[in-house]
């Protein structure tokens, strides 16, 4: 049966540990703290778990204020600000793209492109030597992205702000996160874990039915389960390209 939601998941973890047939002595909130840590673990290390994008946002007055901008509470890392000159959008015929292509490439059939190629390479280390790169600050646990610009004559209300970022997967949004094997695994270790710890207090004691309960083997059993996926998912992490801002 495949999972597509956080209860489906928490129902499928709980089956893999014996419900109903077994009593599993977990307090729901527990279950709820365990998922998160699953998923929180599952965005930072799973190279599925972040994807790369490019957002977009328009200067307002409040940022320029301010002298940051806020960013979602996906956005894990920043790793380029797109210079403010590349988004003030296409200047029509006086834009230098517009014309070389007008009078060097009208032909391309019998035009090389090497001209072309080589007088851009020069245009964008002219503009790197003159202009630089943006800097900019940029951690997580603020949502604030810092651009070392001067707010008040770089930027104008309105203006378009481009950054390259990593954003984690929403599983509301993208409902497979849920079905996700490692993520299913690590979800039931951590359970497993959780109810080992709740009866370790109890090991020793029969039950009726000569029942005895053994809560450090139950334990000792999820914390290796638990090294063994953390040890894979090490092995399938992001690439080492990935900086964070």
């Amino acid at each position: 049966m495949a999972v597509n939601s956080r209860d489906g998941l928490k129902q499928y973890a709980l089956r893999a540990l014996g419900a109903p047939v077994l009593e599993i002595n977990v307090e729901d909130d527990q279950l709820e703290d365990r998922m998160d840590d699953a998923i929180e673990y599952w965005r930072q290390y799973h190279y599925d778990g972040i994807e790369k994008v490019y957002m977009k946002h328009a200067v307002t007055q409040s940022d320029i204020d301010n002298k940051f901008i806020l960013t979602p509470d996906l956005v894990y890392g920043v790793t380029r600000v797109i210079p403010l000159t590349q988004t003030a959008g296409n200047q029509g015929m006086f834009d230098i793209q517009y014309q070389l292509r007008l009078h060097d490439l009208y032909d391309l059939s019998s035009t090389s492109i090497i001209y072309y190629t080589s007088v851009m390479s020069h245009i964008a280390l002219l503009d790197f030597e003159l202009n630089g790169q943006q800097t900019f600050r940029f951690n997580r646990l603020q949502n604030k992205l810092f651009l070392e610009i001067d707010w008040q004559s770089e930027v104008k209300v309105g203006s378009l702000i481009i950054f390259e970022c990593y954003r984690v997967l929403d599983p509301d949004e993208y409902t497979k996160v849920w079905n996700e094997m490692w993520l299913k695994h690590y979800v039931t270790a951590l359970f497993k874990k959780q109810w080992a710890v709740n009866i370790k207090k109890f090991s020793g004691i029969q039950l009726p039915g000569g029942v005895t309960l053994d809560g450090d083997k139950l334990y000792d059993e999820a914390t290796s389960e638990i090294k063994d996926l953390e040890d894979e998912l090490m092995n399938k992490s992001a690439p080492l390209e990935f900086i964070m801002g």
